[in-house]
């Protein structure tokens, strides 16, 4: 190694991270406690230190200095020197070489080993002791990277929050399994970017994909020493970087290849992002990057007791974004997605984390005035998993007006109601309607609400009327992991089986769960794989799983499926074709004006509107609904009056026998056309009429919709 081959310039302190200028590199390192900062060149293979240089500058706590001839391909890491001493919050150690927060790309894997510990692993209080091992052998290397890409006529979608349908996927588990994307490009960006990947979103009619994580992160060292591996990535390691496990090559480009491609069929690309912590754990965890440059200012540590973290993410740390260096990391990694990357919009993993302050979860928390005020970030889709583990951490329906939030209420209330239980039906009417009494206030729309039925964690679609228990006997953790409460029913057989009759039913059942989702008012969102049939035999926590539990198999798609993928197209048409299902206002049970309607109307099987005795019998497990064709302001004509819909039934029955339900009457209407059946193939077909005042059989355990037939 060679100290002084180059000499090393001032340079500036911004931009944060390694920039190259076309003639040289500039680095700038954020660290407020640091007494020096070593920049550590390594060969092109990343294997040998070639040269380190004291980083020369220090200006508003920023490390710096501009390395002339330096070029993109350049490996890197960092060595921070300053005092350990855990107890008041610091613990750099200059023996361990760290990732830059700020790097485009990482090069070559974590070689896990006691190496990584800033803190002599094994010896009693551990995290108090100093280990002196050098750990670059087996540490990743930092890339300069040229950001140079030619876009084109690339222009976001902007598809309007009330008509997107989100499809949550995994990059690598989509195409692992899928015979005709090349085997080089299986589980890529380029794999998920393929033609025929995309004709398969375009006919489910998808309008936006969400990928879990895809900034870097490694693979944990206990389930490493299980042989398993982390799959869903919600341990970040760096908050810029692509995993690199994504790429077939060293470029950065192939992610924006992907997004490119997504644009031209209309499809926008959300990132499932995880700001709330990092990979280094809690007091006992390795040191790879934050920790080391300056662990006091990006972690929230126990106030008296700087030694330990707080945790409110169940992961032994959380990030400290009430620190301005801090946030404007976070500000930074998302406008480079947004500006660099063109990606449409985040869901963040445990939104109510970053929205805390000293005295809990706040509107004025300084993420949310940040994203606030943005004018870049605000105008994106946002995105809120609105819990944490900490206390006051529930946070559904409290978000801000501009947000949209995962909903789990509306998940369980569907699940239960047609897992057959009682006196869910008022609740039922709620959910359907977007959740008004959590979202109508500060001026919110329904799509404040994301319904899903299913999503990454927990069981899959078939899983969820397949099993009445988990089965995570492969995580190794004697299926202790994972959710009890799943509020699934295996039909009548416990996982995979034969019988004919409980497979039609398992059929029916899906299509049961997916048609309220599709039909119900705010922001719908699809599980990838649950179109195909994707089962993880009753597995309900993955998170492990990198093989064939987790990856979609395609070739297997279609058996016993039931044709879903034509039934969800058929649902997503009539999604796009009928804006009454995807109001932009809540229903409010009102007169239509100039009609004898309301905008909403619940019947009972009488073909009356519902009682108050009817609405608090605790037995009933079935409902109707009238959609009087009020689209809200939501369907616009070119003369600038508000059109109105057509009229629509939707009929739902989670009892165990059929019901003979009287069609009601409507506004000049004379029948009611089926558009709609769960339990097709039947005697009823797509089309057929039923005149107001006769009865329909409405079979057990299905849905059913309708469309008015005008005089």
């Amino acid at each position: 190694m060679n100290r002084h081959r180059a000499t090393i310039w001032p340079g500036r302190p911004y931009p944060l991270g390694a920039s190259w200028d076309g003639k040289g590199v500039n680095f700038a390192l954020f660290s407020a406690h640091a007494e020096r900062v070593e920049l550590c060149i390594f060969d092109e293979r990343g294997h040998r230190e070639i040269e380190r240089h004291v980083l020369p500058e220090y200006t508003d706590e920023v490390w710096h200095g501009y390395l002339p001839a330096a070029r993109p391909g350049l490996l890197y890491g960092y060595r921070v020197f300053g005092p350990y001493d855990p107890a008041n919050g610091h613990r750099f150690n200059g023996n361990k070489l760290l990732l830059d927060p700020y790097a485009r790309l990482y090069a070559g894997k974590l070689r896990w080993s006691d190496a990584h510990f800033g803190h002599r692993v094994g010896t009693p209080r551990a995290d108090l002791s100093f280990d002196r091992r050098d750990n670059a052998a087996g540490m990743p290397k930092c890339v300069v990277v040229d950001q140079a890409y030619t876009w084109g006529n690339d222009r976001p979608p902007y598809t309007r929050w009330h008509e997107s349908i989100i499809y949550e996927m995994h990059v690598r588990g989509y195409t692992m399994r899928r015979g005709d994307v090349p085997a080089a490009l299986r589980g890529t960006f380029l794999g998920l970017s393929q033609p025929q990947i995309l004709e398969h979103l375009a006919t489910l009619g998808v309008t936006a994909v969400e990928l879990l994580p895809i900034h870097a992160y490694p693979d944990d060292r206990y389930l490493v020493d299980r042989g398993l591996r982390n799959f869903w990535g919600y341990n970040s390691l760096g908050f810029f970087a692509p995993d690199q496990r994504y790429l077939t090559s060293d470029s950065i480009n192939e992610c924006k290849t992907m997004v490119r491609r997504f644009h031209d069929v209309g499809i926008e690309v959300i990132l499932d992002v995880v700001y709330n912590h990092t990979c280094e754990g809690n007091h006992l965890g390795p040191t790879l990057s934050f920790r080391g440059i300056d662990n006091k200012t990006y972690y929230q540590l126990v106030p008296g007791n700087e030694r330990y973290y707080l945790d409110f993410t169940g992961t032994g740390n959380t990030v400290n974004l009430q620190q301005p260096r801090v946030l404007q990391l976070v500000m930074d990694s998302l406008r480079y997605w947004v500006q660099d990357m063109h990606v449409d919009g985040f869901r963040f993993d445990l939104a109510s984390t970053l929205a805390r302050t000293p005295h809990g979860f706040s509107w004025q928390s300084a993420f949310l005035e940040a994203i606030a005020q943005d004018p870049v970030l605000s105008r994106v889709k946002l995105i809120a998993e609105p819990w944490d583990l900490g206390e006051g951490g529930y946070q559904v329906g409290h978000f801000p007006p501009g947000w949209s939030e995962w909903n789990d209420k509306y998940r369980d209330t569907v699940r239960r109601f047609w897992q057959g239980m009682d006196g869910i039906v008022p609740e039922l009417a709620s959910r359907l309607c977007g959740s008004s009494q959590d979202y109508d206030k500060s001026g919110r729309r329904p799509r404040a609400t994301v319904n899903f039925i299913t999503a990454h964690d927990g069981f899959t679609l078939t899983d969820l009327v397949s099993y009445n228990n988990k089965h995570n006997e492969a995580n190794g953790e004697d299926n202790r992991d994972g959710t009890n409460t799943n509020h699934s029913w295996n039909c009548g057989a416990e996982g995979e089986t034969r019988d004919p009759h409980v497979l039609a039913l398992r059929i029916k059942q899906r299509r049961n769960l997916m048609a309220t989702l599709l039909l119900s008012q705010g922001l719908p969102m699809l599980r990838a794989g649950d179109e195909l049939n994707q089962t993880q035999h009753g597995n309900n926590n993955a998170y492990c799983q990198d093989n064939d539990i987790s990856y979609v198999d395609w070739e297997k798609a279609d058996k016993d499926a039931g044709d879903m993928v034509g039934f969800i197209h058929t649902l997503t048409k009539i999604r796009r074709d009928h804006p009454v299902f995807r109001r932009q206002r809540f229903l409010r049970g009102t007169p239509i004006k100039g009609t004898h309607l309301k905008d909403i109307t619940w019947v009972t099987p009488q073909g009356r509107e519902m009682s108050d005795a009817d609405w608090h019998d605790p037995a009933r497990r079935c409902l109707g609904l009238h959609f009087g064709g009020d689209p809200g302001d939501s369907f616009i004509s070119l003369l600038g009056y508000r059109e109105r819909d057509d009229n629509f039934l939707l009929l739902l029955n989670a009892h165990d026998e059929a019901i003979e339900w009287v069609m009601p009457p409507g506004d000049n209407l004379v029948a009611w056309g089926l558009l709609l059946d769960t339990n097709w193939p039947s005697p009823q077909a797509a089309g057929t009429q039923v005149a107001i005042g006769q009865r329909y059989r409405l079979e057990p355990r299905s849905l059913s919709l309708f469309i008015g037939t005008m005089h």
